[in-house]
């Protein structure tokens, strides 16, 4: 099974590159956002307890989203492999998928991060929501402040994986297609 977490600040790509990934590959997108709301619908016990949370306006402990996101994984551990989007987030987050992962005899196979400069990704996101309308891409001060906390939080994850030898980084910028080249490129290595 190949086990890929692709990281990258908003706009940097991560959905569209995750959709040619899954057509090239075979490789099925775990979003853990999607999984939640999943568990929420199906109102299992999970989902009841995040509800919870997300009544209130609190972000879901680390705990619940381990939890829910272990059990998604062994509905799927006959696939080909998973693209991570959105976990982890945090270095916690990383150390607990690992632990799971390896409950299960898998591992991450590499951490794909998509690299653009802010100012790009301004400009990509202000666009987007021109096209999509997206209320959190259309205001340059939320949409620097979405990145400052991506940096924040992300930097410590990505040295994580480059000392266990994940980390591939990839030139973000350029047409979706030279981007994807790259990261095919990545993927068929491994």
């Amino acid at each position: 099974m190949l086990n890929i977490i692709i990281l990258g600040a908003p706009g940097s790509g991560k959905g569209t590159q995750s959709e040619l990934m899954i057509q090239a590959f075979g490789l099925e997108h775990i979003s853990t956002g999607d999984i939640m709301r999943a568990e929420i619908k199906k109102d299992t016990e999970l989902g009841r307890i995040a509800a919870g949370y997300i009544n209130k306006g609190s972000l879901l402990p680390d705990e619940l989203t381990v939890d829910m996101l272990a059990k998604a994984l062994d509905e799927r551990l006959h696939l080909t492999g998973i693209i991570f989007d959105g976990f982890p987030r945090t270095l916690k987050q990383a150390e607990e998928l690992n632990r799971i992962l390896g409950e299960r005899n898998e591992e991450i196979d590499a951490v794909i991060e998509l690299k653009a400069d802010d100012e790009e990704l301004v400009d990509r996101l202000l666009q987007r929501s021109k096209l999509s309308g997206r209320a959190d891409d259309n205001d340059e001060s939320t949409i620097r402040q979405r990145l400052a906390i991506y940096h924040q939080r992300t930097e410590p994850l990505v040295a994580f994986y480059k000392e266990c030898d994940k980390h591939f980084a990839v030139d973000g910028i350029g047409a979706v297609e030279d981007v994807f080249k790259r990261i095919k490129e990545i993927c068929q290595t491994l």
